[in-house]
């Protein structure tokens, strides 16, 4: 059978279990946690930043729901001098998912992805899956390995 969503089909060569639940409108991320019942230090948002200066150079950030994304420690980990939240529109171009879907897990562009270290030592994360309304539960090896990503920390509570 197909996935059902490219993130899935990159999620095929690791232990993992596809989440659904109710989507939301906004407030993707908490909403996710709620409705699932996972810990929402453990439940990740993938957010697109921008290299402030270069809109073409983006990358993938995996912050807890529970904490927001420090830009400047993105930045620094990345080896930029700034940061800065991506244009939704452009978001969804690289990636190929809607806001609020977006999975660092198969996107149509190859982007860096970062992963908040404070979910590294964690048996198991939430990720979406690509779509609002589907998640998959993951270890985060797993995710870094997949998603060529690295742990550094970017995330502040």
């Amino acid at each position: 059978m197909a996935a059902r969503t490219r993130a899935l089909a990159a999620a095929q060569d690791a232990p993992h279990t596809v989440l659904e639940y109710s989507p939301s409108q906004d407030h993707f991320g908490e909403h996710a946690a709620e409705e699932l019942g996972t810990d929402p230090a453990a439940t990740l948002k993938t957010l697109v930043i921008a290299h402030a200066g270069n809109e073409r150079e983006m990358a993938l950030c995996c912050v807890p729901v529970a904490g927001h994304l420090s830009l400047k420690a993105a930045a620094k980990a990345l080896g930029w001098k700034h940061a800065e939240m991506a244009d939704p529109a452009k978001a969804q171009r690289a990636t190929g998912y809607v806001v609020g879907g977006i999975s660092p897990l198969g996107t149509l562009r190859e982007l860096p992805l970062l992963i908040d270290a404070s979910v590294e030592p964690l048996p198991t994360i939430t990720v979406s899956a690509g779509q609002r309304g589907l998640s998959i539960a993951i270890a985060p090896a797993d995710l870094a390995r997949l998603g060529g990503g690295r742990f550094a920390p970017i995330g502040t509570q």
